[in-house]
């Protein structure tokens, strides 16, 4: 019981710190993208990537802050923010507007997409077993 509570907090740490990262990151790469067009690096993309893997997996095996009857929901809102990231990639706003909801989202799909893979692999694996 102690490492399972340990293991939530663990999931449940790593998605509040990568949600900020990936906040920050995506208000920095909007200034980026309007000042001087460049994004990002790698390093912090991976950093966001793998913090999505941990609550994906931690997630997957029941012991994070996603729990079972959440998963559905938690899939389409991942969906939903990466085919947000690819709207707001080609839309063209005001300036700013745009490069703020691209830079955003951009980090926020980063993030997301690793636990929305683990978990969907998860969710067919699971229905393929009932059969």
């Amino acid at each position: 019981m102690v490492k399972n509570d340990m293991w939530g907090k663990i999931g449940s740490w790593a998605f509040l710190i990568g949600i900020i990262i990936a906040l920050i990151v995506g208000l920095y790469a909007a200034y980026n993208l309007e000042t001087n067009g460049e994004t990002f690096g790698g390093i912090i993309a991976w950093v966001l990537a793998v913090l999505g893997a941990i609550v994906g997996l931690v997630s997957a095996y029941g012991m994070g802050t996603i729990t079972e009857k959440e998963v559905p929901s938690f899939l389409l809102a991942g969906i939903a923010l990466v085919v947000m990231y690819g709207v707001f990639k080609g839309i063209e706003l005001d300036p700013w507007i745009g490069s703020l909801l691209h830079g955003v989202s951009m980090s926020l799909s980063i993030l997301i997409a690793p636990a929305v893979g683990i978990l969907a692999i998860k969710a067919i694996w699971d229905i393929g077993k009932e059969v």
